[in-house]
């Protein structure tokens, strides 16, 4: 999706980002220290070119244990260097201490009463270097700084929360639809020019419906998906066994891809009033996350000017905080061009409730500066993301 900016009349400086890892730091800020009791092991990594997830689950089955036992507050760019706290439950200090995996180191590990949850942190901060630039992108940046920290940063998703094959939206969808045929089709065929050769002759003989040879090619470093690909040929190519196939937390990702995708549609469309509000929005209360319907703009516009609420869109699902008035009706008209109804997103063996998100964020404690290139750092609230902010500032989309 081609995403409007919020500082379109203001020029981009253009350059490269992550030309390095080290270019693209992050670190967690946490909500919380751990007390040094309980069952959880809370460990702080640091991590290189991984995922949140697939750290997660190299550790775990380092420890032996199902990836389920290890919690973690929000998920964290693989092309990176990021470091964040991971909860593992029931384990020795010593066999975490004893953990040896490529590109995750150990910082520090503690303990605490509870699991890590998602949500379970106050925000990140981020350390951005962007090359390929002349010094004169300093004013530049800087305007556009302004006008974010004026105004608010739209809060969209990035592009990390779709995918290494800007899918896992479309991934969501079938399973929304209950659709086993179009979710194998897009999980395992329709070979990308990214994969290598072996995955794209896999994902060839995929779509040929040519199963078993299909998984002689399969790569072994992708174990998720040779694991759904078992499971249709012992169902004698049925794909509708593949929603059985994985794990709660892989589908739980791809339908929140699905409303990640959504919810852009519509901040795109709201993107110049993102910070006015409407009879009938939703409006989000920043730091309690509440939220209630505006019935008076003129009474609740202040509070948005002074960042104490935001209008928000919605996560569609079956529990969901409807907009009323004019913001209502455009919400129900992004579903009902895609021929669903919020109750569609009740799916079985998942917790899909539905929510609200702001359609702005607050960008804190900026600094830009001229170190090997432009050298931007900044804060966020938890699940926004910085290449947001960065977008805004090189106008590279």
């Amino acid at each position: 999706m081609n995403l409007p900016y919020l500082t379109a009349d203001q020029p981009g400086i253009g350059g490269e980002l992550k030309t390095v890892p080290e270019d693209f730091l992050v670190e967690e800020i946490p909500l919380y220290r751990p007390s040094g009791e309980g069952q959880h092991i809370y460990v702080e990594i640091e991590k290189r070119g991984l995922s949140t997830y697939a750290a997660a689950k190299k550790i775990a089955r380092a420890l032996g244990i199902p990836p389920v036992a290890i919690g973690y507050a929000g998920m964290k760019d693989a092309q990176a260097v990021t470091r964040q706290t991971i909860s593992i439950n029931d384990v020795s200090e010593k066999r975490v201490e004893a953990l040896d995996i490529p590109n995750v180191q150990i910082l520090s590990i503690s303990r605490h009463r509870n699991k890590l949850k998602t949500g379970h942190l106050a925000g990140n901060r981020f350390v951005i270097r962007v090359r390929q630039v002349r010094e004169a992108a300093l004013p530049i940046a800087q305007a556009v700084l302004a006008t974010l920290q004026a105004r608010g940063v739209p809060n969209y998703f990035g592009e990390q929360r779709f995918g290494n094959r800007h899918n896992t939206h479309r991934l969501g969808e079938m399973l929304v639809r209950q659709d086993g045929a179009g979710f194998v089709a897009e999980y395992l065929g329709r070979p990308q020019s990214e994969d290598s050769p072996p995955l794209q002759s896999a994902r060839t003989l995929v779509d040929q419906g040519r199963w078993e040879e299909a998984l002689v090619q399969w790569p072994p470093n992708l174990p998720d998906e040779r694991r759904v690909l078992q499971r249709i040929i012992k169902a004698n190519g049925q794909p509708g066994v593949a929603f059985k196939s994985l794990d709660k937390k892989l589908k739980s990702l791809f339908v929140s891809a699905y409303q990640s995708h959504l919810f852009n549609r519509l901040l795109a469309d709201r993107i110049v009033s993102l910070d006015t509000l409407k009879n009938g929005d939703v409006a989000y209360i920043h730091g309690k996350g509440a939220a209630f319907i505006v019935e008076n703009v003129a009474r609740e516009q202040p509070r948005v000017d002074i960042f104490e609420i935001s209008p928000s869109g919605p996560l569609f699902g079956p529990k969901m905080l409807q907009a009323t008035g004019e913001p209502g009706e455009r919400e129900k008209a992004v579903l009902a061009e895609e021929g669903l109804t919020g109750q569609d997103f009740k799916i079985p063996g998942l917790k899909v409730r539905g929510g609200r998100r702001p359609y702005r964020i607050q960008v804190k404690a900026v600094t830009v500066r001229w170190d090997e290139g432009l050298l931007v750092s900044f804060e966020l609230e938890p699940g926004a993301y910085a290449t947001t902010v960065m977008a805004e500032i090189m106008k590279q989309r």
